[in-house]
């Protein structure tokens, strides 16, 4: 029997969407991370991205659990001297509540091109409003 590989005219991509209203962030990342390297399909190939898009909604509702909220913090540089500056968890997500689950997944994506490549395919928005309707998302609830 020979080893099965994905071509690229093999691949059928479809959008799912997913609410991450009281889900937690390392769960959901984990599940989201999954979909996005293409690993929850037969034809999964490494080399190739076989992967689904993703559209995450309500990131600003996303649970931490333990403590997260005081503890984590994310390390900057302007690359000028004296430019280094932390940023906390609170005021990320004041800001920006849909970075904090695109860096969770960001951590378990491949480091390469095809990784970077795979980040593409997910959109994470703060609240339940997406610009994506004309794709037609599938609602995918993931076992929590």
């Amino acid at each position: 029997m020979k080893t099965y590989t994905a071509r690229p005219d093999d691949i059928q991509r479809q959008w799912l969407k997913v609410d991450a209203e009281g889900r937690t962030l390392g769960r959901l990342a984990t599940q989201v991370a999954m979909v996005l390297k293409g690993k929850h399909k037969p034809m999964y190939t490494p080399h190739i991205d076989t992967g689904d898009h993703v559209v995450v909604v309500n990131a600003e509702k996303v649970r931490l659990t333990g403590r997260k909220p005081e503890d984590k913090k994310w390390f900057g540089h302007t690359l000028y001297p004296g430019g280094a500056y932390w940023t906390t968890l609170p005021e990320l997500m004041a800001k920006h509540p849909e970075r904090i689950v695109q860096r969770a997944v960001q951590g378990m994506m491949p480091k390469t091109k095809l990784g970077r490549a795979m980040m593409k395919k997910l959109k994470v928005y703060a609240g339940p409003a997406h610009p994506h309707a004309a794709q037609r998302p599938v609602d995918w609830n993931p076992a929590a």
